[in-house]
């Protein structure tokens, strides 16, 4: 953890976290301190990198996406630009939520969320088989979510 956050300023990323629509005011009143500081180091927090977003979390489900795969790649070519150019063509598939660069037997590893096994063949089929460098593929697919967390337990 970084020397120059307190334990107001964890508090504060705690209490973001879980939610982000909550006022300076409303923060104030749960840190104990007034809005004016907590909008100083809210702004602090954003300018240092340690909010990099705010966003709202959809049910995935609701908007019927409820096949996720997590899928390992490996390449045949593992060269900085092969790579990269692996890198640069899977960001663009909206299908891939993440895409982790890993160690082990596979090169990477990607979470991959479709409405069905239907969309996840054409997903395979026409975008990610018809990269090049592509060697072997594997996926394995979420039957129930038993936990999902979006919070870091924060500690001083």
């Amino acid at each position: 953890m970084k020397a120059d956050l307190d334990c107001i300023d964890l508090q504060l990323l705690t209490l973001l976290q879980h939610d982000c629509r909550l006022s300076n005011k409303e923060l104030a009143d749960k840190l104990g301190i007034t809005a004016t500081p907590v909008l100083m180091r809210r702004r602090k927090l954003e300018e240092q990198g340690y909010i990099s977003k705010y966003m709202a979390v959809v049910d995935r489900n609701k908007i019927d996406l409820s096949l996720v795969a997590y899928t390992n790649v490996q390449l045949s070519i593992h060269s900085r630009s092969a790579m990269t150019a692996f890198e640069k063509s899977v960001m663009k598939f909206e299908e891939v939520m993440e895409c982790h660069h890993m160690t082990g037997s596979y090169d990477y590893l990607l979470k991959i969320v479709l409405k069905d096994m239907n969309a996840y063949h054409h997903f395979i089929r026409e975008k990610l088989a018809t990269l090049p460098n592509i060697h072997t593929v594997q996926s394995s697919f979420v039957m129930t979510e038993v936990k999902m967390q979006l919070s870091y337990k924060l500690h001083s």
